[in-house]
């Protein structure tokens, strides 16, 4: 899931965790819909190998600040399926769930009509 900017979600007390701007985005629009609607949820993803393996799980609350920060000085361009896809994700049990956008490209694409 990496892209050539590397961009931050700074939480809580100042927390910071390393997402690509891309993906950072996305994350972006899902979060701020779900706490304009004051929902708390879990947001997860996983490191790759190369970041040392592992998942992450952070409790997303209206109360707690929250921060977006870019490293790219242009924002990206948004994938309305990657976004469809996140959004859904964040009503299962697991919370919203950060996955590639060709994963969820994928899930878009294997759907049933």
């Amino acid at each position: 899931m990496h892209n050539e900017y590397m961009g931050f979600l700074v939480y809580g007390d100042g927390t910071e965790y390393e997402i690509d701007d891309r993906a950072l985005a996305h994350l972006k629009i899902v979060i701020g819909s779900k706490l304009r609607r004051q929902e708390g949820f879990f947001v997860s993803w996983e490191h790759t190998p190369e970041e040392g393996s592992g998942r992450v799980s952070v409790w997303v609350s209206p109360s707690v600040p929250i921060q977006f920060r870019f490293v790219g000085g242009k924002a990206p361009e948004l994938n309305r399926q990657w976004l469809e896809v996140l959004a859904d994700s964040s009503f299962g049990p697991r919370g919203l769930h950060l996955i590639s956008e060709a994963e969820a490209n994928k899930q878009v694409a294997t759907r049933k009509p």
